[in-house]
């Protein structure tokens, strides 16, 4: 309390108020991990996050280097400025990490999804499930009688858009990928 009995930071609008409004912000991130391809790796990078409850939207793992024997990891997090710093970090003091990359703030990159949709349907929904997957430029990878199970290559927000639409039309099952995201450029 000061001499006019006003707390610190109890008011958008005060004087007073030395909050950082940028430091509550959450944002979410794409982290680019390459690390040595050997058994118990993953584990150690997971455990980094759940250890600190932090969370990850989106996961993939793939060999990137035979000869190398190096594994790429693509992370999508969410957190606060501080926060998202914070798992940059602790990710680089992991031993078997080799390099860090926040995909978000060091420019411009590309970020891609692969999604299985399976739409169940006759009649009239199974012709609009069949032309909204043209407009979406999804491939029709299975087709009975009464299904269809389409493969949507895009970013997340697209293939989001795309099961949206698909749910009044007859969507039962859904599988993705997850983020597989590159910086462009040199």
């Amino acid at each position: 309390m000061n001499a006019l009995k006003i707390s610190k930071g109890t008011s958008r609008k005060s004087a007073y108020n030395l909050r950082s409004t940028l430091g509550d912000t959450v944002e979410t991130h794409t982290i680019a991990v390459l690390v040595d391809n050997e058994a118990g790796v993953l584990a150690r990078v997971i455990g980094l996050f759940s250890g600190r409850g932090y969370n990850i939207e989106s996961l993939t793992v793939a060999e990137v280097d035979h000869v190398e024997n190096l594994s790429r990891i693509t992370i999508v997090t969410t957190g606060t400025p501080a926060v998202i710093e914070q798992i940059k970090a602790q990710l680089a003091r992991i031993v078997p990490v080799h390099d860090v990359h926040d995909l978000t703030v060091e420019g411009p990159s590309v970020e891609r999804e692969l999604a299985l949709i399976k739409v169940i349907g006759t009649g009239e929904k199974r012709v609009e499930a069949l032309r909204t997957s043209g407009v979406f430029r999804a491939n029709v990878v299975d087709s009975t009688l009464s299904s269809f199970v389409f493969e949507l290559t895009g970013t997340p927000e697209k293939i989001d858009a795309f099961v949206e639409l698909m749910r009044p039309l007859g969507l039962a099952d859904v599988a993705r990928t997850g983020v597989a995201a590159i910086a462009r450029g040199q």
